[in-house]
């Protein structure tokens, strides 16, 4: 390894979970404009990332994202965001709204699947 990819791979390992997905999707990014070859059509599998005892639905929001980084992030906003904004502003229950949240982000996923393994 040249010492600039021996950098990169210190910063990512300084990162939290979150974090490095958010810099292999952008790295994926900036290698898909340069015209590098793609990711495998292969469907990617999603981290093990256990749920905290006493999360919050940010916490939960970041653990989703974190084990679900093949998911495009846009297309889940409408659905998270109406979810958060019931627990923030009409006070729905914390539990029920982070079991919605996994729910969203499984069945995103299970499209996910579909969809790779149809092509």
């Amino acid at each position: 390894m040249n010492p600039t990819e021996q950098d990169l791979v210190e910063v990512y390992r300084r990162l939290a979970p979150a974090e490095q997905a958010t810099l292999l999707a952008f790295a994926r990014f900036l290698a898909q404009q340069a015209g590098a070859p793609s990711e495998p059509a292969a469907a990617q599998e999603p981290l093990v990332i256990a749920r905290p005892p006493q999360e919050t639905v940010v916490g939960a929001l970041k653990r989703l994202t974190a084990t679900y980084p093949m998911l495009d992030k846009a297309k889940l906003l409408n659905e998270t965001s109406g979810l958060v904004a019931q627990h923030v502003m009409q006070g729905r229950n914390l539990v029920e709204v982070i079991n919605e949240l996994e729910a969203v982000f499984s069945k995103a996923y299970a499209h996910y699947r579909t969809t790779r393994e149809s092509s």
